[in-house]
């Protein structure tokens, strides 16, 4: 194996994104973890502008001219960027000026701040959310035996009644009841067995788009962005139309409560690269996001926004984003969440496993 093709491996495989500039500030390479910060390919990259795709940055771009005038070392910490399709993120930059073929160049990394803090962050939050879960999981099996008990006994007693007046109180004990069991129900999550094979994602995520757009009760716009290279992967077709359908709804329930906005939700798909799941490292996965225009998740949500019950929307449940969590779990992957005011993006990553050619 040549000198280069380990070099170009080594910067594939580091979490550090690496790239290399010309004197004007022209893409020559980008390893994986900067086309996964840029979401662009590598194709894309080269031979354009490295500000082309930043709306908005902290950077000095002088200091960029002079490490390659001078061979100046410039770095910088917590540099702000703000991308051209609205993401933002945190970073510390460092800029070196290195020779090629006789040719300057610039190195720069860009490591995210936020990477850690998400890592650490999602590991606690996943212990919390599993503890409540198992707690509201016991108490409603707790509430649902003595349901059954209360129904069957207005049920009989229904029958002793010698007024139709008096069983209409009997039939709102059978009717709270039933309401009760369903919420219970709900809580519990699905008790289907899982029925995975593999399958084009896009076509689970066109089902969820056609239910929304042909949906009567609202005005918003749906838009699709899909990334045609991602490979069939293992799922529940079912499981993956509920989570996604639970979060889209979600969207759509918070967009028409602010009628002020023009609504307009866009679902994107895209390969992403070394990514850490409660733990562990996928070296490929798919990412979903669900972005919308809405007013943001309120601050004082956004810890507990996968509890089951915890709901900032008037006619919400609480309910929705809980089992899209657990759903998503059960394909090994998981959910984040970025939100400010006028975006919110949901982001369901599922690892991409090789596809067994005997099965």
């Amino acid at each position: 194996m040549s000198e280069s093709v380990i070099t170009e491996n080594l910067l594939d495989n580091l979490s550090t994104a690496v790239i290399v500039l010309d004197g004007e500030l022209i893409v020559q390479y980008a390893n994986h973890a900067a086309q996964s910060v840029f979401e662009r390919s590598l194709n894309l990259l080269i031979g354009c502008s490295f500000n082309q795709f930043i709306a908005t940055s902290s950077l000095d771009f002088e200091r960029f001219q002079n490490s390659m005038e001078f061979g100046e070392v410039y770095s910088d910490s917590e540099v702000t960027f703000k991308f051209i399709d609205g993401r933002h993120t945190q970073a510390d930059v460092s800029v070196t000026s290195i020779l090629e073929n006789q040719d300057k160049r610039l190195l720069v990394e860009i490591r995210l701040v936020e990477q850690q803090k998400k890592i650490s962050q999602e590991n606690h939050q996943w212990a919390q959310q599993r503890a409540a879960r198992e707690l509201v999981r016991g108490l409603a099996h707790e509430i649902k035996n003595p349901l059954g008990g209360i129904r069957g006994a207005a049920q009989l007693l229904a029958k002793q009644l010698p007024s139709e007046e008096l069983q209409e109180f009997t039939q709102v004990i059978i009717e709270q009841s039933d309401r009760l069991t369903n919420l219970v129900d709900r809580l519990l999550g699905p008790n289907l067995r899982p029925s995975f094979d593999w399958h084009n994602v896009h076509k689970v995520l066109d089902k969820v788009y056609n239910l929304v757009r042909l949906d009567p009760s609202h005005n918003i716009a749906i838009t699709r962005d899909y990334d045609p290279s991602i490979p069939d992967i293992y799922l529940d077709q079912d499981m993956m139309q509920q989570a996604t359908l639970n979060i889209v709804r979600n969207s759509v329930q918070v967009l028409s409560e602010n009628p002020e906005t023009v609504g307009e939700i866009h679902v994107v798909t895209r390969i992403e690269r070394q990514v850490i799941i409660h733990g562990a490292c996928f070296p490929l996965c798919v990412k979903i996001q669900i972005i919308d225009n809405g007013p943001g998740i309120p601050t004082e949500l956004k810890n507990t926004l996968f509890y089951p019950m915890v709901t900032s929307k008037k006619e919400g449940s609480g309910l929705g984003l809980s089992i899209s969590q657990t759903l998503i779990g059960h394909h090994r992957g998981k959910i984040e969440v970025d939100s400010w005011p006028g975006r919110t993006e949901f982001t369901l990553y599922l690892p991409i496993e090789k596809k067994d050619p005997q099965t």
